[in-house]
């Protein structure tokens, strides 16, 4: 099972890069390219939920090393760092097509949410102290000495954060119709982007909950209130595009509202992640089993969409289809990072 758990995220990645290839290798126009090279990278985003699911897995089977420790979250940063050096590259093109606008902004986007799941693996790496923590009374001090220093904790929140940061900030650029490009164009990236920002602040509650329950300083309330503001995101990004989808008067413009639909998606399978890990603190019979049906849920709503999409035969749904196609692919592939974390839970009770 260990294996097959590890082996998701990259059959996920692989299924997503496949079709990439094939839509830019098969297909011509603008929107081809931008679905093209969309789907290449969010198998970018698997990977590195390949290395969250491995770093946990190898802690639980007495696996883990110094070089685990290194080596998982560096790998992820690093594919995060190929993935937001071609979007920036893409955006500096001096004549860029309009599609590259487009492109670029989305796959800068998508680095920017591979720096985050990457900051997941860099605080998973001491994931085992949860369960030492997790039998101890309520108000036990923080563990001493602390697992991550002031400033090594500090660190690796400021990351996802910056990265969160920057996706709201080149978003905000974008739908004040600045940064170059087109109107339509702008339009598309900027909702799209602000949704990728919405995604990168939900795993900044990941990680604050996994690095507070390492250090043994999650509290009660704390159960609630990273909870809620990614539900709250995730129902934003789903309205933001049911409203494009139902109200906007251009047609060319339902592929973003989709895409919204499936990003909003997306962060409520990262929302599933943070459930599971406020379920399972300090209860003697956690209710964690059926949390991983979330991510199957939103994987099969994410393909259904996408097969509804095809099947419509719209030009101007088709690049919509095949995105839902890959974020259908990460949101499987966080379900095999949300079933390693119910084991660990599961494990220790």
């Amino acid at each position: 099972m260990s294996v097959l758990l590890r082996a998701i995220p990259l059959l996920m990645g692989a299924v997503s890069a496949a079709l990439g290839g094939y839509v830019l290798a098969h297909s011509t126009g603008p929107s081809a390219r931008v679905a093209g090279l969309t789907l290449v990278f969010l198998a970018a985003v698997c990977l590195c939920l390949f290395a969250v699911a491995a770093t946990v897995v190898r802690q639980l089977i007495g696996c883990f090393g110094a070089l685990d420790r290194i080596g998982y979250p560096a790998f992820g940063f690093a594919v995060a760092g190929a993935a937001v050096g071609y979007g920036l590259g893409l955006l500096a093109e001096s004549h860029r097509p309009v599609a590259d606008f487009v492109a670029g902004s989305v796959v800068l986007g998508i680095g920017l949410v591979c720096v985050c799941v990457s900051s997941v693996a860099a605080v998973a790496t001491r994931f085992t102290l949860i369960g030492q923590n997790a039998v101890l009374p309520e108000g036990s001090p923080p563990r001493s000495p602390a697992p991550f220093g002031r400033s090594a904790a500090r660190a690796l929140v400021a990351v996802p954060v910056l990265a969160a940061a920057a996706a709201w900030a080149w978003a905000t650029v974008m739908l004040a119709n600045g940064g170059g490009g087109d109107s339509d164009g702008r339009f598309t990236a900027g909702h799209v982007v602000v949704d990728q920002a919405i995604v990168c602040t939900a795993l900044i509650g990941l990680v604050i909950t996994l690095l507070r329950q390492i250090r043994n300083t999650y509290t009660r309330r704390e159960r609630v209130w990273w909870l809620v503001p990614a539900a709250v995101l995730g129902a934003m990004d789903i309205t933001g595009g049911l409203v494009v989808v139902a109200l906007d008067p251009r047609p060319g413009q339902l592929a973003t509202g989709y895409v919204q639909i499936g990003l909003g998606l997306l962060c409520w399978t990262v929302l599933s992640a943070v459930l599971l890990l406020a379920l399972g603190w300090r209860r003697a019979a956690p209710p964690t089993g059926r949390v991983p049906l979330v991510p199957v849920g939103t994987t099969l709503l994410c393909l259904f969409m996408s097969a509804f999409l095809f099947e419509s035969a719209d030009p101007d749904v088709t690049v919509a289809a095949r995105v839902l196609v890959g974020l259908g692919a990460v949101c499987f592939s966080l379900f095999a990072v949300v079933s390693v974390l119910e084991a660990g839970v599961a494990d220790r009770n």
